[in-house]
């Protein structure tokens, strides 16, 4: 590599775009990139990844591939969001990398401000917090609970974890994809990689077109798969709440002998009914906790598997045309 490709990729801008049917915003979304980043007046380039798009996603990001600075990444079905994101990084050029969803409710206008946060702080990590939101209630209540779980388990104190507007330093990004995990959660990941860290705020829109990609079943396996994937909390409550339960059927169990001995085998309906409610809780919490195990030991099998997280069906627009995860 010549010194001057050496120079533009440690200045370059890199873009990491997931795409998953949204036919309806995509030209608007290259409309504004493009007038923000040609402002800036530095290399950069955008990877727009298609997660297995049903409608004429592909077809139209195909055809974005007119711009030198676009390529368009194939996968061969759909991954997911964050699967689809690392396999932007995979090919990334720039030394600052910054990821944002394509309903443009991130607004590209808001890329500068993480730069130059990212530079004027020489930060590993750029965080944005969504200010004055303009998802519904129904968005907003599974968000919160993401973000208190989230700083809990990292142990990092970061307001907006669900926001994917979010920049980063390209060894962060490297350390994430040397990890190959499955089913992670990048924000989370990436604080573990990262050791200066900062959040700023941006702002919020309405989603241009389309209806939203993370329906209620989604945002709850993202929240498993942030616990599950960065804490062992879910088998340590087991075990406390088994603990707990052992003391209170103890306590409970003396209670039922001296009512016995005070009011007689005649009391609660010979005690039929609170054998019942007790077997039933107890019942209960070990299905709950053999499949909550059972999870775990699917995610190791998953693991040891080896499986690629994504596979790349093709780059369209870039020198690494046709390569594979």
């Amino acid at each position: 590599m010549s010194t001057e490709n050496m120079e533009d990729s440690q200045n370059m801008i890199s873009l990491v775009v997931p795409v998953y049917n949204e036919e309806e915003n995509l030209s608007e979304l290259m409309r504004r990139i493009r007038s923000v980043m040609t402002a800036l007046a530095r290399p950069w380039e955008i990877i727009l990844v298609d997660d297995g798009s049903r409608d004429r996603s592909l077809e139209i990001l195909k055809g974005f591939t007119v711009y030198p600075e676009v390529r368009v990444v194939e996968l061969t079905r759909n991954y997911g969001q964050h699967a689809a994101i690392l396999s932007g990084f995979s090919v990334v050029r720039g030394e600052i990398i910054i990821t944002l969803d394509a309903d443009l409710q991130n607004p590209p206008e808001e890329i500068p401000r993480l730069i130059e946060a990212m530079e004027k702080d020489d930060l590993d990590v750029v965080g944005t917090i969504r200010k004055k939101r303009k998802d519904s209630l129904f968005r907003k209540i599974p968000s919160r609970i993401v973000n208190m779980v989230a700083r809990k388990i990292t142990g990092v104190h970061m307001t907006d974890w669900g926001c994917m507007l979010r920049a980063y330093r390209r060894k962060v990004v490297e350390r994430m994809i040397s990890c190959h995990e499955h089913s992670t959660f990048i924000p989370a990941l990436a604080t573990h990689f990262g050791k200066r860290i900062k959040e700023i705020d941006v702002a919020h829109e309405e989603r241009h077109g389309g209806k939203s990609n993370y329906p209620l079943r989604k945002l709850i396996t993202l929240q498993f798969d942030l616990v599950a994937s960065f804490s062992e909390l879910p088998i340590k409550l087991i075990m406390y709440g088994g603990v707990f339960l052992s003391i209170i059927g103890v306590l409970f169990g003396i209670f039922l002998a001296a009512a016995r001995l005070i009011y007689g085998a005649h009391w609660a309906a010979q005690g039929v009914f609170t054998l019942f409610a007790i077997m039933f809780v107890f019942v209960g919490m070990q299905f709950f906790a053999l499949g909550l195990l059972g999870e775990y030991i699917g995610r190791i099998y998953r693991e040891v598997r080896k499986r690629p997280e994504y596979v790349i069906e093709k780059v369209y627009g870039g020198p690494t045309a046709g390569a594979d995860s």
